[in-house]
């Protein structure tokens, strides 16, 4: 079976990689990809938000975008998935061709554009969701004359299936979706998003009685220092519940192939970790290690995945990483992981996270 995968990866770097991504989808929802059979070692399972993770390993949003395969991702071996970016109307996208690979720099670019099929379409889907942590990851129309009023629409219609939602104001590819980080503009949104969840049902529960579900922000890894600390404040005063960080960069830093770097769009992968971990760790200083963090960009080793531990996530995502590594990356990942544990005799996760946050907040990028 895992030379047949192997193969089966071969085939999906040599297609476009638009077309290898929708032959993803396809293998997965016909049942064609390695089960993570293992039971995870309870040292990876965590509390977090309520909530009980098998292992600290995700799937990030942008590659389920219309909840299609939550089943098979974590049958796969995966503790949680994020599916989405989600608009309230079905969305084509901007023009192809929009995504691109540099095997060279072990990245993507991509200019998508929110393509998903909308709301509808993933409520169908999520009705009959499989056991497991599936959360829900929101963002604007690109029309919107309204865009926080779109996010509350979706804290509305999705917090009786999802088990956290994500406000994603991070993409670089929706024309001025980043402006929402602004302080003033972050306050507004998250005011109104806070009250749609306290709203739910006048008891801050949603119809299907469960408890109003977690909410997170998912930010752009390009906010300037001098900026940051005003963006998280305002988080932790608006009572969100984390913070995921990050998205891709519009930085060409570290990419070595030239007709690769022109293309326009969010870079991931690679040349995104540094950049990536830098601002994780400065956000756990900034927030004391309070609010639990979701660190992304650039994991496709056990070394990286821990770092991104070290600088503060008490939470990881994967998806570029995958896209090269192939889903023997989830059982490496998770083997270091345990590692690590063993040769500090912990028990769980919780004395690593955050340990190196200070040599990683003070690190000075390319």
């Amino acid at each position: 079976m895992k030379g047949l995968y192997g193969l089966g990866q071969a085939l999906l770097q040599a297609l476009d990689p638009e077309r290898a991504h929708e032959l993803a989808v396809r293998s997965l929802e016909l049942g064609l990809y390695p089960r993570g059979d293992q039971p995870d070692d309870p040292r990876l399972a965590q509390t977090v938000w309520g909530l009980s993770f098998p292992n600290p390993l995700g799937m990030a949003a942008g590659f389920d975008k219309d909840a299609r395969m939550p089943r098979p991702l974590l049958a796969m071996g995966l503790g949680f998935v994020e599916v989405g970016t989600l608009t309230p109307a079905p969305q084509a996208g901007n023009p192809a061709p929009r995504i691109f690979r540099s095997t060279q720099d072990r990245a993507l670019i991509n200019r998508l554009g929110f393509n998903n099929q909308g709301y509808a379409a993933a409520l169908a889907r999520l009705a009959s969701r499989p056991p497991g942590i599936v959360g829900v990851n929101l963002g604007a129309g690109r029309d919107a004359k309204d865009r926080i009023a779109d996010y509350v629409s979706g804290i509305e219609r999705f917090a009786g299936v999802a088990d956290y939602l994500t406000i994603n104001i991070s993409s670089p590819n929706t024309p001025g979706l980043r402006d929402l980080h602004v302080p003033d503009a972050l306050d507004a949104l998250l005011e109104r998003v806070q009250g749609a969840r306290a709203a739910l049902t006048g008891s801050g529960k949603p119809a299907s009685g469960k408890p109003a579900p977690p909410l997170l922000v998912k930010l752009a890894p390009d906010i300037a220092d001098a900026d940051l600390p005003e963006i998280v404040r305002i988080i932790q005063a608006r009572r969100a519940d984390g913070i995921i960080v990050s998205n891709t960069t519009l930085a060409r830093d570290g990419v070595r192939d030239p007709r690769f770097a022109a293309e326009a769009g969010g870079l991931s992968g690679r040349p995104l970790f540094a950049r990536s971990t830098r601002m994780l760790a400065r956000i756990y200083r900034l927030n004391e290690g309070k609010l639990p963090l979701v660190g992304v960009g650039g994991i496709d080793s056990g070394d990286t995945a821990l770092a991104k531990i070290e600088a503060g996530a008490s939470l990881l995502q994967l998806y570029t990483g995958l896209v090269f590594e192939g889903p023997s990356l989830i059982g490496r990942i998770k083997q270091a992981l345990v590692g690590a544990m063993e040769q500090e005799s912990a028990l769980s996760l919780a004395p690593l996270i955050g340990r190196r946050a200070e040599a990683w907040a003070e690190r000075a990028l390319p």
